[in-house]
């Protein structure tokens, strides 16, 4: 544990004047926590470049530009089995990311974005025509931020997944926040209630998807992370699947952000 709090102190002192989207110096909104889309969205004029590296040589790329005043543009591609030996597995087609901020944060009312996200996270099933955790389809995203020993952000998403060929057509929500550590560390936690999957032909087991991760900014804009994924075990084990594994995993995350005009 000593050594842990070292760690962290040391991480926060070197530091200390990077900005990127984690901690109290962040100089970027959050346009997503873990899987959970948020409210945030990129500055017109800046371009955002990230990497997921998931289980199973998962690797997805994606890359985000502010177009407009509130409207960002983006697209990914990734697949399964890239990190690794053997065949990769490409996804099917790229994701499109789309958002539109409605309405932005004040004192007493918080941040409103209206998106569509076609990304997944995992491996993509064929016979299911379904990420491993469904994207996000069509979405809205509130976030308010509060000081709390430096800044406490919560969110909240209601979405609807274009993923359906599983009979589990739902509604979903997702809640999580964000807790800055010093001026360039994050802690970040989201549930995702996964109610539109929890049917017999589903991959969650009804219980949600639970996942924590850590956010810190190295340098202007370069922001990694580390994320605990899936720690309430809601993946259900299916042969025809390739067997899924049930229990929780372990994920890192890339991204850099920069003005271009």
């Amino acid at each position: 544990m000593k050594k842990f709090t070292v760690i962290i102190f040391f991480l926060s002192v070197i530091s200390s004047y990077a900005q990127g989207t984690a901690g109290t110096n962040a100089k970027y909104e959050y346009r997503s926590l873990i899987d959970m889309p948020t409210a945030g969205i990129l500055e017109k004029g800046h371009v955002g470049v990230g990497m997921d590296v998931l289980p199973n040589g998962v690797v997805i790329s994606k890359i985000e530009v502010g177009v407009f005043e509130n409207f960002s543009f983006g697209i990914s591609y990734g697949g399964d089995n890239i990190i690794g030996s053997g065949n990769v597995e490409w996804y099917n087609y790229p994701g499109v990311n789309l958002r539109i901020r409605l309405m932005n944060e004040t004192e007493t009312v918080p941040a409103l974005t209206l998106g569509f996200d076609t990304q997944g996270k995992g491996s993509y099933f064929k016979d299911l025509k379904r990420f491993e955790i469904k994207s996000p389809g069509i979405f809205a995203a509130a976030s308010k931020n509060f000081d709390f020993l430096g800044y406490l952000s919560v969110h909240g998403v209601i979405n609807y997944s274009l993923e359906r060929e599983d009979g589990d057509k739902d509604l979903n929500i997702i809640v999580g926040l964000e807790k800055t550590i010093g001026g360039s560390l994050a802690f970040v936690a989201e549930y995702d209630f996964a109610n539109n999957d929890n049917t017999a032909n589903s991959l969650g087991e009804g219980t949600g998807y639970f996942n924590m991760g850590l956010r810190w900014s190295v340098g202007d804009g370069f922001t990694i992370g580390l994320d605990f994924r899936n720690l309430a075990d809601n993946k259900k084990l299916k042969d025809e699947i390739n067997d899924v594994f049930k229990s929780g995993d372990r994920a890192i995350f890339v991204e850099y952000i920069h003005a271009i005009f």
